[in-house]
């Protein structure tokens, strides 16, 4: 199981499928999902402590399941955080995400946590039966259902967006009775700051198209409303950071080296040039002391973070390429960041969340709860408790009402 750590440093990949413009290859999707499960392995190796993959189901995108894809990493891996960049609140079921994360976070040993997001890709809401223009609201209630999925071992529900829920017990039950660890990502919506405030979750700002401007409202929004709903102060938020790199041993290598890629991006091209780009994002292309001034420095624009993950297996970038990327990051770049990023940080600034952390925070020195269901003892129609430790209710009481409430 993971251990508690003041910040986490790791990668965030969006599963893009791209021409190499150097070399005209475009790899296979199968070499492609191949090629991820090397990247997040080798993250490990490297000393890095998150790998996130997001959630795409149109091309050039492969990562349509990305529980499947984690869970073979995890397999495969011992420390790392498993993470996605983003799950689709909007177009999947909660119930269905209750279930496949709490799986994996128990075949992972804890090692799991998500980011929330809606997806903006207008096409995807209607092959999963729902209306890119009932985004938010759908967001809303679907992550409202998942919150008590995950806290209530029998949950009554009843909303706009999918059939009610009697009795209903999602399974498995989240390992060690604590729910996976959730940040709720945005690039441009304020209510979703409020939703993650609202919770007490993380805020995650991917932080990659655009000026710090723009993510330093969304994250002070997120601050004040955290301290609000009586969470923690502005400074005790959970807060993520994106961000890109390219490195070389000299900057100019670097930039001669990762021109091609940037120009024939589809996310880049015909826009502004490399140099207006990396000045007005955090793109960093350079040596891997000009990452280390540039990252240094976000703290002093968004304040003590807990997270910090970057974009480098993108744009066509060979697989070599990639893993000789995290071979800085983790030998040059994070090292000198853990260090320059936890001097002077208040005491008051939590750890990034970890799921030993959470669970030591819930239980102290007392026994863990494992979820035992009960044989032949309630189940999902007529709304009994099936859990032994499930609350035992007043005579005349609701069973399901009390197990509820618990």
């Amino acid at each position: 199981m993971e251990t508690s750590m003041g910040m986490q440093f790791g990668l965030f990949s969006v599963s893009d499928i791209t021409r190499n413009p150097v070399t005209g290859y475009t790899p296979s999707e199968a070499e492609r999902i191949r090629d991820i499960v090397t990247i997040a392995t080798h993250a490990e190796e490297a000393g890095l402590d998150v790998f996130a993959i997001g959630e795409h189901h149109n091309p050039p995108f492969f990562s349509s399941s990305p529980t499947t894809t984690l869970a073979y990493i995890a397999a495969q891996t011992e420390r790392i955080i498993l993470s996605t960049s983003t799950t689709l609140i909007t177009t999947n079921d909660p119930v269905k995400i209750a279930e496949d994360y709490a799986m994996l976070q128990v075949l992972a040993g804890g090692r799991v946590d998500l980011v929330m997001g809606r997806g903006n890709t207008g096409p995807v809401y209607p092959w999963f039966g729902q209306d890119i223009r009932q985004g938010l609201p759908l967001a809303i209630e679907n992550y409202a259902l998942l919150r008590k999925l995950w806290d209530e071992d029998v949950v009554d529900w009843e909303g706009k967006f999918r059939t009610p829920l009697t009795g209903f017990t999602s399974t498995p039950r989240p390992l060690d009775g604590i729910a996976p660890f959730v940040w709720h990502g945005s690039i441009r919506t304020p209510e979703i700051a409020e939703q993650a405030a609202y919770y007490g979750d993380g805020f995650f700002a991917n932080n990659i198209f655009w000026p710090k401007e723009h993510y330093q409202r969304l994250i002070s929004l997120y601050r004040q409303r955290y301290a609000h709903y009586g969470h923690g102060t502005q400074a005790q938020a959970i807060v993520g950071l994106g961000g890109q790199a390219f490195m070389a041993k000299n900057s100019q290598d670097a930039v001669s080296q990762f021109r091609p890629y940037f120009n024939a991006a589809p996310v880049y091209g015909n826009g502004p040039s490399m140099e207006d780009f990396t000045e007005m994002t955090p793109l960093t292309v350079g040596s891997p002391q000009q990452v280390i001034d540039r990252y240094a420095a976000m703290r002093d624009h968004y304040g003590d973070y807990q997270r910090q993950l970057f974009l480098i297996d993108h744009a066509g970038l060979p697989l070599k390429t990639v893993l000789e990327q995290i071979d800085f990051l983790g030998q040059d770049v994070v090292p000198v960041l853990r260090r320059e990023l936890a001097k002077g940080r208040p005491t008051n600034v939590p750890d990034a969340p970890t799921h030993a952390a959470r669970v030591a925070a819930a239980f102290g020195d007392g026994p863990v709860r494992e979820a035992r269901p009960r044989a032949n003892r309630g189940d999902n129609v007529t709304g009994g408790s099936p859990y032994q430790d499930a609350v035992v209710p007043p005579a005349g009481g609701s069973t399901f009402g009390a197990a509820a409430e618990k």
